[in-house]
């Protein structure tokens, strides 16, 4: 089972998205946190993502799209997954689409 789960911040997002995530046994993937573990972790995502974030800029599309796409290719995604604030805007709602087919998920 996959599942994405959108809204405005501060909607509550995180809290249900680990409420069903540990309910129906699958992992919960926060854009935020995904963000963090690869700038924490020295990535070259994290690296890059870095600059735009301790310049006080958003990420942009394409390199949080990367970050996803590298996340949903980790074996731990086979039984299910939570998306929890991806995609907030059409391009990366777009390359979603275009991206999950390549990993064989729907």
């Amino acid at each position: 089972m996959n599942i994405i789960l959108l809204g405005p911040p501060g909607s509550g997002k995180g809290t249900q998205a680990k409420s069903i995530a540990d309910k129906y046994k699958v992992v919960h993937i926060s854009t935020g946190d995904i963000l963090r573990e690869n700038v924490r972790n020295g990535t070259a995502l994290g690296t890059e993502a870095k600059k735009y974030m301790d310049a006080g800029q958003l990420v942009p599309d394409s390199l949080l799209i990367d970050i996803i796409k590298d996340r949903l290719a980790k074996p731990d995604v086979k039984n299910g997954y939570m998306l929890d604030g991806f995609p907030r805007t059409n391009p990366q709602a777009e390359a979603l689409t275009k991206m999950l087919p390549t990993l064989n998920q729907k």
